[in-house]
């Protein structure tokens, strides 16, 4: 399965990462358009900063997910990809998902008059999640677990080579 990994040494705080999920998840899918929009869209994805390093922290789509285990109604489930998504009818805005995320990317939105949880979906009708196609760093990587490590790898070499 590929997720997104982060080259932390690369990110340089620039936030363009948050406006183009943002932007990704707005009915326009335009930036300007995006802005008049309401609800507005949301982010799924958070850069701060900690003892002077920025990073972005996202949804690990964990195999054990705290947050799947504690949704009371079903709402999120695992894709077949294995994303943990969300069944937008089965939300029932409890927030128990919010309470058990262990990274505090799961938010809230209200839509039609209820608030329901909003959480990573990995750009599931693009190739690559638009945070990542967006970072000019190159801060962030859509890979496998395996090809990120072997990218990690031919990082060093060339450092130390």
């Amino acid at each position: 399965m590929k997720n997104i990994f982060v080259r932390l040494d690369r990110c340089t705080g620039c936030h363009t990462c948050e406006l183009a999920c943002a932007v990704e998840h707005s009915k326009a899918k335009d930036l300007y358009a995006s802005f008049v929009e309401s609800p507005t869209p949301k982010r799924r994805l958070f850069v701060e900063k900690a003892d002077g390093r920025v990073f972005p922290v996202l949804c690990r789509h964990c195999d054990d997910a705290p947050c799947m285990n504690a949704c009371l109604s079903g709402a999120l489930w695992r894709d077949e990809r294995g994303a943990v998504r969300r069944h937008k009818d089965k939300c029932i805005g409890c927030w128990t998902c919010i309470m058990a995320c262990p990274y505090g990317v799961i938010t809230r939105s209200q839509e039609a008059g209820k608030w329901l949880s909003v959480k990573c979906d990995l750009c599931d009708d693009r190739e690559s999640p638009a945070c990542v196609a967006s970072c000019p760093t190159k801060a962030l990587a859509w890979s496998s677990p395996e090809e990120f490590s072997a990218l990690r790898r031919r990082g060093f070499a060339a450092q130390v080579g």
